[in-house]
């Protein structure tokens, strides 16, 4: 059976069109805007919605969604508070959705019982930032069972054995970093993308989106032209962070993603 992430990028390609795959901190500003968040991203546009999942020590992440899982932290939610409001999620949207995680919470969970509880609750996909292809092989395996993607990284530094055993080791599509270093908003887009993205497709035919960094109309756009889908995350945080008083915060961020997307003004 397809999966839907690939069912996805087929429809997409079928119709001439690129991804565009939004990421949101859950549980910011809180989870019950989470919730009302996620199925506004698919009315906005998103075929993909990322969910990142709070963590204490986020390595991979800069100040603007490390504030955002402060903000989330702070309200004392953990993982299996995230995977319930995925469920009551999908009461209102079929959008396909990835968690991005450290493996920790997901380690404290215990694998067997986070895949149960993720499948149920409505997850595609799998993307934990600081797990190893060589150290993944149980947690693949148990994702597997339970039909969820894993999504891995590709940086900007990878080697083509490490591209290889990458791609060898991901479901769904593959997720390249468009430069070396931590999310967040930058001005122009690395040259190194291209370059990139010809040597990963050498070793698979899965779709590739490009992330970290992407943050306004003309660098989806340019995305857009070379890859499969754009990965935007800061750049939509920090508007959360911006309009969180707003009483119609969804909708606010409606537009924002349309922005992303269609360009013109906002």
């Amino acid at each position: 059976m397809t999966r839907a992430i690939a069912q996805t990028f087929d429809r997409l390609k079928t119709s001439g069109r690129k991804a565009f795959i939004p990421f949101i901190t859950a549980g910011d500003p809180d989870l019950e805007m989470t919730i009302r968040l996620v199925p506004e991203l698919e009315r906005s546009g998103a075929d993909i919605v990322e969910l990142g999942i709070p963590f204490s020590d986020p390595l991979a992440d800069g100040p603007t969604i490390q504030r955002a899982s402060e903000r989330a932290l702070c309200h004392g939610y953990a993982l299996p508070d995230y995977l319930e409001a995925v469920g009551l999620i999908r009461r209102k949207t079929a959008v396909p959705i990835v968690i991005f995680s450290y493996y920790n919470p997901i380690l404290r969970l215990g694998l067997e019982a986070f895949a149960t509880r993720a499948s149920a609750a409505g997850i595609n996909g799998v993307l934990v930032t600081d797990i190893t292809p060589e150290e993944a092989s149980e947690y693949r395996r148990r994702m597997d069972d339970y039909n969820l993607d894993t999504v891995f990284l590709v940086a900007p530094t990878s080697s083509d054995q490490r591209v290889a055993k990458i791609c060898e080791c991901t479901r769904g599509f593959v997720y390249l970093v468009s430069r070396t270093g931590v999310t967040g908003v930058q001005q122009t887009l690395s040259s190194s993308i291209v370059p990139m993205l010809r040597r990963i497709r050498q070793h698979t035919g899965l779709p590739v989106a490009v992330g970290f960094g992407i943050s306004d109309p003309d660098q989806v756009r340019a995305v857009w032209q070379v890859a499969d889908g754009a990965v935007v995350g800061s750049a939509i945080v920090a508007q959360i962070e911006k309009e969180s008083g707003s009483a119609d915060l969804p909708a606010r961020i409606g537009t924002f993603c349309r922005w992303l997307t269609e360009g013109g003004t906002i």
